[in-house]
C-alpha cells in the first residue's frame, strides 16, 4: 500500500511536527506526545482533556481550542495514551476550576484515564470524567467491554467545551457532558477495510462486493456482512438501528460522519438519504454536521450520530468554536 509517511515508527511525530507548524495557536509538544490550547491555563475555566489513539483525525488534536478541548493526548496509531501524557496534559489547563476527562469506551482508554485522574489528584488537580459509549453495533468487542465510543465525542466535546467557554463549574460541565452521551446513539458502515502504517496492508478481509454494518473505528467487526447496498439502503439500516435504541422526544443533532476515504460527495448524498429516513420516522432534525471528523485512517465508509437535543444543549451546540477541525461563530 502506498502511504505519504517517512517511516512507520515516527508517523505520529511526524503529524505533530506538522500540525505545530500549521497551526501556531496550539502548543504542540512532540516529545511528550500533548497538544494544548496555547493560552492554557484559563483563568477560572474548567479543563477539558481528551486523547486516544491516532488514526481518527481531526479527533482528538483537531478538537483543541476556544469551546472546545483545552488539551489532547494522542497515542500511537490506535493505541491508547499513556497516563503520563493525561497528567502533564492535565496540570497544562488546570486553572483551580478542575478538569474533565472525555473518555471513549475502549479498555485501554479507560484504564490509562482511571490511573491518570488518580495521578493528577495526588498532585492537587481536581478530575471528574465521562465516557463516551454511543455506538449501539455491538455490545463487547476486540477493544472494548460494553459499547464502543464513537462519534458522539464530537457531540460531547463541543457541547461540554461551550460549557466550560461560559466559564460553568466542574460539576455542570461534567453533568452536560454525561447527559449528551446519554442522549446520543451511532451507527458505522464499513465499505473497505482500513490499513494502518505498521501492516501495510489491509488489517482485516472485506471482500469486494461486501460491506460490513456496524463495524468500529478500529475496524473491529460489526453485526453482519451483507453483499453492497445503495446508499439508501444502508440508511434506511443504520437509521433504523440507532431509532431501535433511541427514542427521541427532542429535535436531534445528525452527524454524518466519514470514516477517512469517502469523498464529500458520497457523504452528502448519503445524508439525503439519512433526513428522508428521519423524515419518514418523524423525527425533527435540529442541526446537521458532514464530513470526516471520527475517522479510521483510509477506511471507506460512513457512520451517523444522532443526539437528541433541548434548548440548552442546542445553545451550547451553536456557541462559538474556533479549532483546526471545527470552527464557527468566531
Amino acid at each position: 500500500m502506498k502511504m505519504l509517511i517517512n517511516v512507520p515508527e515516527t508517523v505520529v511525530a511526524d503529524a505533530l511536527r506538522g500540525m505545530a507548524a500549521a497551526h501556531p495557536e496550539l502548543t504542540v509538544d512532540v516529545e511528550n506526545r500533548v497538544v494544548v490550547r496555547k493560552d492554557a491555563p484559563v483563568a477560572g475555566k474548567v479543563g477539558l482533556v481528551s486523547g486516544g489513539g491516532s488514526g481518527h483525525e481531526p479527533l482528538h488534536g483537531g478538537f483543541v481550542g476556544p469551546g472546545m478541548l483545552s488539551a489532547a493526548c494522542p497515542g500511537e496509531v490506535f493505541t491508547s495514551p499513556v497516563p503520563d501524557q493525561m497528567v502533564r496534559a492535565a496540570a497544562a489547563v488546570d486553572s483551580g476550576a478542575g478538569v474533565l476527562f472525555i473518555v471513549k469506551n475502549y479498555t485501554g482508554d479507560v484504564l490509562n484515564f482511571d490511573m491518570a485522574a488518580e495521578l493528577a489528584e495526588d498532585e492537587g488537580v481536581r478530575v471528574e470524567k465521562v465516557l463516551v459509549n454511543d455506538d449501539v453495533a455491538v455490545t463487547d468487542s476486540l477493544y472494548t467491554a460494553g459499547r464502543r465510543g464513537t462519534g458522539a465525542t464530537l457531540f460531547v466535546e463541543k457541547i461540554a467545551g461551550a460549557a466550560a467557554e461560559e466559564g460553568q463549574p466542574l460539576e455542570r460541565v461534567t453533568a452536560l457532558a454525561k447527559q449528551v452521551n446519554e442522549n446520543s446513539r451511532s451507527f458505522g458502515v464499513a465499505l473497505s477495510a482500513v490499513t494502518t502504517p505498521a501492516k501495510g496492508a489491509p488489517t482485516f478481509d472485506l471482500p469486494a462486493g461486501e460491506l460490513e454494518l456496524g463495524i468500529g473505528i478500529h475496524g473491529e467487526p460489526g453485526r453482519e456482512r451483507r453483499p453492497m447496498m445503495t446508499s439508501g439502503e444502508i440508511a434506511d439500516f443504520a437509521v433504523g438501528a440507532i431509532l431501535d435504541d433511541l427514542t427521541p422526544r427532542n429535535p436531534v443533532l445528525v452527524l454524518v460522519n466519514g470514516m477517512g476515504a469517502t469523498p464529500l460527495l458520497e457523504l452528502y448524498g448519503f445524508n439525503a438519504e439519512v433526513q428522508r429516513v428521519l423524515a419518514e420516522r418523524g423525527v425533527p432534525v435540529a442541526r446537521v454536521l458532514v464530513g470526516n471528523y471520527v475517522t479510521s485512517l483510509d477506511m471507506a465508509g460512513a457512520s451517523v450520530t444522532l443526539c437528541q437535543v433541548d434548548e440548552e444543549l442546542l445553545r451550547l451546540y451553536d456557541a462559538p468554536v474556533s479549532t483546526p477541525g471545527l470552527r464557527w461563530g468566531m
